[in-house]
């Protein structure tokens, strides 16, 4: 399952990389260069790629120049920002345009948007946003870049069930197409292609620019409750009656955890084994007390972090790791989440189970994620009422009982899976085949997205990825 590949191509001599760093202003790298293991390397490790240049871009020039080569030496291109975006090494040479010195963010309050560069983060629009009393759709994770979290749909853990994926709330891109093109996408210039490349991820080119929605949020209710794991099939029955109680201002998800012993962690948390409810909640400190009672009441916690926070803590729900690590990862769509597929989830994840995954969670979707935008997209998940993650923590060498109990996990949940998925969470080996894509979109968009595929990619340049091929 490891995506690491040692493949470089051809010799930097071989190719005019010498003109392409004069046509950019940010870095051009192969092999040889110091930088180059940087560039390639994210926050999954196993995921570090080896392609013949790498252009770290500055600018929408630099884009520009990189795809305008990629296509001049007939090499696939692939786009790599902060997550959220899958890169599939070729055999053969290829280009890879990483984003991360991109960031400009620009927040207008007479329209409250937000326009970014391909490269900024989630903290760092945060960072921009609050000073204006505003809040964009986050992730649940602040580290993650903006654009390829937006691209896949996007999902958070507060604002998603009442306004929608990230991708609903999207004004306008810029869009670097297979052919060198620099476009203004818009609902109006172009539906289709703006249809596409909102849940399609990168399939159409790269995205320079995008303009969003943001929303007048200021603080919330939320962080989460830690339960022994030994309490999880009683904690969550309680939680899956408390769902039914629910409206949109409130997100939830509950996530078993075998935490590492490491000093980020509270004491409690210290090499636990916890089953991690979290909750957020648009609604005031004591609405949100009143709404969490019988999930308090549900076990004794080990550790309660549920209290009123500045927007700016919304990361503070999730806890997500920050450090950079070797994962392997399955996902699937869960069409219920039913007293059956509860039982069979904490006989794969519970006390007795030999689970040696780090965190499987359960999140409940819904609200505004079910329905259609006023301007539609092509985000496959809509509709989908709960996803799992699974993900394990292991080098590739010790990694085969992770892989392998993955594997069982996707086995056992199996009978409660739904074709739909959240792209973001797909692993690379997940939807790999044009069959497997057609069951993940559905035949009748996945033949609008191969249409405009074939209209602004007919080559497939951009398929180092979750591919639509042209149709």
């Amino acid at each position: 399952m490891s995506t690491s590949h040692s493949t470089t191509g051809r010799a930097d001599q071989s190719l005019p990389v010498s003109a392409l760093r004069e046509a950019v202003t940010g870095a051009v790298l192969t092999a040889d260069d110091a930088g180059y293991e940087g560039e390639c390397t994210g926050h999954n490790v196993l995921r570090a790629v080896r392609p013949t240049v790498v252009v770290g871009a500055a600018r929408t020039e630099d884009v520009v120049a990189a795809v305008r080569f990629a296509r001049a030496h007939g090499m696939p291109v692939a786009v790599r920002n902060a997550g959220h975006q899958v890169v599939l090494p070729d055999t053969g040479d290829w280009l890879m345009v990483t984003t991360g010195r991109m960031d400009d963010i620009h927040v207008d309050t007479r329209t409250n948007t937000v326009t970014v560069g391909a490269g900024a983060r989630w903290r760092q629009v945060v960072a921009e946003t609050v000073k204006h009393g505003l809040a964009p759709l986050t992730g649940s994770a602040p580290g993650v870049g903006v654009i390829g979290y937006t691209l896949g749909g996007g999902i958070g853990p507060l604002l998603s069930r009442r306004h929608g994926y990230a991708a609903d709330q999207v004004r306008r891109m810029d869009v670097v197409t297979a052919d060198g093109t620099l476009l203004r996408v818009t609902p109006d210039s172009d539906p289709e292609l703006f249809w596409a490349l909102l849940g399609c991820k990168g399939n159409f080119g790269i995205v320079v620019a995008m303009e969003f929605a943001v929303f007048p949020v200021t603080r919330f209710y939320g962080g989460g409750l830690y339960f022994r794991g030994e309490d999880t099939a009683r904690v969550l029955a309680v939680w899956r009656t408390w769902l039914q109680t629910i409206d949109e201002d409130t997100t939830t998800s509950v996530a078993v955890q075998r935490l590492p012993d490491t000093s980020g962690l509270p004491d409690v948390l210290r090499a636990a084994f916890v089953l991690h409810v979290r909750v957020g909640h648009l609604g005031p400190a004591d609405e949100g007390e009143r709404l969490v009672a019988p999930l308090r009441g549900a076990a004794v916690p080990l550790l309660d972090t549920l209290e009123e926070r500045p927007f700016e803590q919304v990361g503070e729900i999730h806890r997500d790791p920050v450090r950079p690590a070797p994962v392997w990862e399955a996902s699937i769509g869960l069409r219920e989440f039913s007293a059956a597929t509860a039982e069979a989830f904490t006989a794969l994840t519970g006390a007795d189970s030999g689970c040696p995954l780090s965190l499987v969670e359960i999140r409940a979707l819904g609200g505004a994620l079910d329905r259609e935008p006023s301007v539609p997209n092509s985000v496959p998940s809509r509709g989908l009422p709960f996803v799992t993650l699974a993900i394990g923590v292991a080098e590739a060498a010790e990694a085969a009982p992770v892989r392998d109990y993955l594997a069982a996990y996707a086995e056992g949940m199996a009978p409660w899976a739904d074709r739909r998925n959240i792209m973001n969470f797909l692993s690379p080996q997940a939807a790999s085949t044009p069959t497997e894509m057609r069951a993940l979109f559905g035949a009748e968009h996945h033949a609008r997205l191969a249409a405009v595929k074939r209209r602004l990619d007919p080559a497939n340049v951009f398929r180092l990825n979750h591919n639509v091929e042209p149709g």
